[in-house]
């Protein structure tokens, strides 16, 4: 059963897509109980059997569902024009992903470092070797296609269309990680995802105050099947996570709009910086202090005819990546900054920024990752540019 064709990220939505779920409260309750009254079979007519678990007219115990993830989950339903279920962490929903598709060989290059140790974990708990291809290499049936878009760290898109395409041909399924492009900024589906993948830590939860993972499929049955796995590996998420979880999704259409929009304005900026030569400036900021800047609307067109505006049409990525000059640089900058935040993690209404290879071993050590909140723009443009001078100056002196 395909789920219903949707506008696009709406308020609407947001706020009264899980409206046949509410009761009597305007603000939802957390719901901390464990397990439920069984029905009265002198009252109440009703069966533990055939309970439809992403309706279910009552709750049984709280590993199986709870009134509020499933609140959560219509909400992501339907702004991923899929069928979603939560879990515990983006790495659980990773290792769910896995589970549920049985790779035989993992086609996948770069992105985020966690989830090539949840594969690895995944492989060692099977007892046999799955083999890790890279994305452009041969496909075979039983492959999955692990593609991640933007990609972490330096937030430049990959072609989901061309990848879906390829291990289609060959029986092969792909999962989308979209935690870089959330909705309303792409939708993966559309291009020929089986699996979109969230780590619903960041642009979903927004606030740097929960932890949850998100798969969405494109059939009942397939949700159904995954529903089950969750149930028996035990990765929902808990009562507060899936209550800040559904207070979040509540604003989704004013943050990340917003922190696209800076975002960009703020990569578009730091690119002048980058290609202002030794001995000029550009704004103020001496040339030679960044060296490169990666984000999605500063790729262009490449040479099989992929352009990453015609995939993400609400909007460019709000993370993205700058390297400088010299790694000496790149450990302080992140300390040289009033607004920016030094810390790992991204998506939150603040800005974050992380000296990446304090929490990625395999990151150049001059790679800076900004994570951009809903500060106004101006700040944070003004605050990069004091920190790129100071760290100028700084460095000048050692």
């Amino acid at each position: 059963m395909p789920f219903p064709k949707s506008q696009k990220l709406t308020g609407t939505d947001l706020i009264h897509g899980d409206a046949e779920l509410t009761g009597p409260e305007v603000a939802p309750s957390i719901s901390v109980s464990t397990t439920f009254r069984a029905l009265d079979p002198f009252r109440e007519n009703g069966s533990l059997n055939n309970l439809d678990m992403r309706n279910p007219p009552r709750h049984v115990y709280s590993r199986y569902t709870q009134g509020v993830s499933t609140r959560a989950e219509r909400i992501l339903s339907r702004i991923n024009n899929g069928f979603a279920i939560t879990y515990a962490s983006g790495l659980a929903a990773s290792y769910a992903a896995l589970v549920f598709f049985q790779p035989k060989r993992i086609a996948i290059r770069g992105g985020y470092h966690g989830c090539h140790a949840t594969i690895a974990v995944y492989k060692k708990n099977q007892g046999i070797d799955i083999e890790l291809i890279d994305l452009d290499a041969g496909y075979r049936p039983g492959d999955l296609c692990w593609l991640e878009t933007p990609v972490n760290p330096t937030g430049e898109s990959r072609d989901i269309q061309h990848y879906a395409d390829k291990v289609h041909k060959v029986g092969g399924k792909i999962v989308v990680d979209s935690t870089f492009g959330p909705p309303p900024l792409q939708y993966p589906f559309e291009f020929g995802a089986d699996c979109v993948l969230h780590s619903g830590t960041k642009y979903f939860g927004g606030h740097s105050d929960l932890l949850a993972g998100v798969l969405v499929v494109k059939t009942l049955n397939e949700w159904n099947q995954l529903q089950s796995d969750r149930t028996f590996l035990g990765s929902m998420m808990g009562s507060l996570e899936s209550w800040l979880l559904l207070r979040s999704l509540r604003t989704l259409h004013l943050r990340v709009p917003r922190q696209s929009a800076s975002a960009t304005v703020l990569a578009q900026w730091l690119d002048s910086v980058a290609k202002t030569p030794v001995g000029q400036s550009f704004d103020g900021v001496p040339g030679g202090v960044v060296a490169q800047v990666w984000h999605s609307a500063l790729q262009g067109v490449d040479e099989r005819g992929f352009d990453p505006s015609k995939q993400m049409q609400g909007g460019w990525n709000a993370t993205f990546a700058i390297h400088l000059s010299k790694p000496e640089q790149a450990r302080q900058f992140p300390h040289l900054l009033k607004y920016f935040v030094p810390a790992t993690s991204l998506g939150g209404v603040e800005s974050l920024v992380e000296h990446r290879i304090q929490s990625d071993p395999g990151a150049d050590s001059r790679l800076i990752r900004l994570s951009i909140g809903v500060e106004d723009v101006e700040d944070l443009k003004e605050d990069l540019k004091q920190a790129l001078q100071n760290l100028v100056l700084i460095t000048a002196k050692l």
